[in-house]
């Protein structure tokens, strides 16, 4: 995933969007949000994961879009 896709994303992903712009696989990224330990916040909705992009963001080192 680039930087202008991860720029282009919506407030929240799933954990699969997250996991492909880390460069995760999907095994390793529910177990990771299984344990606590996927490298940014990840919130249980539900049955499902769900990750707020502004922390995906922290992850990668970019800079929080202003405005």
């Amino acid at each position: 995933m680039t930087v202008a896709e991860v720029a282009a994303l919506p407030a929240v992903v799933d954990l699969m969007t997250a996991a492909r712009a880390l460069r995760i696989g999907r095994t390793t990224a529910y177990a990771l949000a299984r344990t606590g330990d996927f490298p940014c916040p990840v919130l249980r909705v539900g049955g499902e994961y769900r990750v707020p992009v502004v922390g995906l963001r922290r992850a990668l080192g970019l800079d929080e879009p202003s405005g």
